[in-house]
């Protein structure tokens, strides 16, 4: 072996190729490999999200063109569903209902995260066992915390009221189409501000303690540290919860069957709520023509706050 051969560590003149460096594998095999392994992973996801999700989307939209109620046969009509749909005055009660119900959920239940979220990221002692005990309500199924509330607002809180001499407590909040909805945003926030609180926390955690300190010695106070420092710093998690808890809240669904059933009458009915009921009672096409109206308005609300967000977070 020569010393040129030795310092470059080529193998020497006349050697076989086996003996040498192993050749190396084509990049382009390489990358089609992967492609292939990717494919194949990610097949089972878009076959699952094809079959219970993209058609029967479209069998749903199709449907609402014509007179199906769900069995027997069926015509086309166009579009006969669209145009009773917003001619129906019926309709668009669960639709106010659902949009009001939203909002104050999505005010009440950010406002008391955000208070929770800020005395949870405090020296405080026991800090770790008071966590435990907030986020409790998210091991819990929605349906049995409603169940339960239903029946304290029913018997325990009228007869509580009724022996402190409180008479409008008296009587059950639930009974009454003016309030309701008040029991329903107090148990929906109930379940809900666990997970809020979450995202919150993570957002303080993320904040540098040195802009507390220096604002301290600059001599701000606690309501202008959190005005100038923590809400600037929690906009984007601000931002996140009200996108998903708006959306979240449209569809709620589970909570309003096991406390009202929609009643009284039809104050507190949603649109999930006739959507399924009018699925079940042989309205099939009807329904599917409301469920897409439904659809494309939560899309549109979706857009928007996406939209705006993106610009508040680019100012």
């Amino acid at each position: 072996m020569t010393q040129a051969t030795a310092l470059t560590g080529a193998p020497p003149a006349g050697t076989p190729a086996s003996a040498g460096a192993a050749r190396p594998v084509p990049t382009r095999r390489v990358g089609a490999q992967r492609d292939w392994a990717f494919r194949l992973m990610v097949f089972p996801a878009v076959f699952l999200f094809t079959v219970f999700l993209i058609v029967p989307t479209l069998i749903g939209v199709f449907f609402s063109f014509t007179s199906y109620a769900g069995f027997g046969e069926w015509e086309f009509v166009g579009l006969g569903n669209y145009v009773a749909l917003f001619t129906d005055p019926n309709i668009w009660a669960p639709y106010g209902f659902t949009f009001f119900l939203a909002i104050v959920c999505v005010v009440v239940v950010n406002v008391l995260a955000m208070a929770i979220a800020l005395g949870l990221n405090a020296n405080i002692k026991w800090r770790t066992p008071i966590r435990t005990v907030f986020f409790i309500p998210m091991v819990l199924s929605a349906l049995v915390v409603a169940y339960v509330f239903t029946f304290l607002f029913n018997s325990t809180l009228p007869m509580i009221a009724d022996s402190l001499g409180l008479v409008p407590l008296a009587t059950t909040m639930l009974a009454d189409a003016s309030t309701a909805w008040i029991p329903i945003v107090f148990v929906t926030a109930w379940t809900s501000i666990p997970g809020t609180t979450l995202i919150y926390l993570a957002g303080l955690q993320a904040v540098p303690r040195e802009l507390y300190e220096a604002a301290s010695v600059d001599g701000a106070s606690a309501w202008r540290q959190f005005r100038s420092i923590t809400m600037p710093m929690l906009a984007v998690y601000l931002v996140i919860n009200i996108i998903l808890g708006f959306r979240g809240y449209l569809g709620a669904y589970d909570i309003i069957v096991a406390m009202t059933g929609g009643g009284p009458g039809i104050s507190t009915m949603t649109v999930s709520m006739r959507i399924m009921g009018g699925l079940n009672g042989g309205d099939f096409a009807y329904q599917a023509a409301n469920s897409l109206v439904f659809f494309v308005i939560t899309l549109i609300i979706s857009l928007v706050q996406l939209r705006v967000s993106r610009k508040g977070m680019s100012l």
